[in-house]
């Protein structure tokens, strides 16, 4: 159906939203310009490249655990419709704050050959709960 690839497309190229795809291995096979907006990578510098260009070094032996576990389960309580929220790291090297959810790409075995995140940019709410939890520590309010 016609309708079908349109919204499909329009859907992936969406400026709002991260997209990114990757395989078993966590090499990027598809990268939005949302991600390219989000992440300062454009798609020819993302795709055959490790997800290491957005983890943080401090979070990537945390990550690579899980994102291993669900390539040998399938499961995750991130796939039916919890958010994860988790730091990240641009090109230019600055941390942002990073909420997503994820899709196990199975093969027509039903085995896990990849994984899709679409992620969305919270630093900014991020940055204002934490100055709202501080300005009522300050005030002696339970933080």
């Amino acid at each position: 159906m016609v309708f079908d690839r349109v919204l499909t497309q329009a859907i992936l190229s969406t400026t709002s939203d991260a997209i990114i795809a990757s395989d078993q291995d966590g090499v990027i096979h598809f990268w939005n310009q949302g991600a390219e907006r989000i992440f300062g990578y454009t798609p020819s510098e993302a795709v055959g490249q490790s997800l290491d260009i957005i983890i943080p070094l401090d979070f990537r032996r945390r990550h690579w655990d899980g994102y291993q576990r669900v390539m040998q389960t399938g499961e995750s309580h991130y796939t039916r419709g919890d958010l994860l929220s988790v730091p990240a790291i641009r090109k230019d090297g600055e941390r942002i704050s990073v909420e997503f959810s994820i899709v196990p790409l199975k093969n027509h075995e039903g085995r896990v050959d990849g994984m899709a995140a679409i992620m969305r940019d919270v630093t900014k709410r991020f940055n204002e709960m934490h100055a709202l939890k501080a300005q009522i520590a300050r005030a002696g309010g339970v933080p």
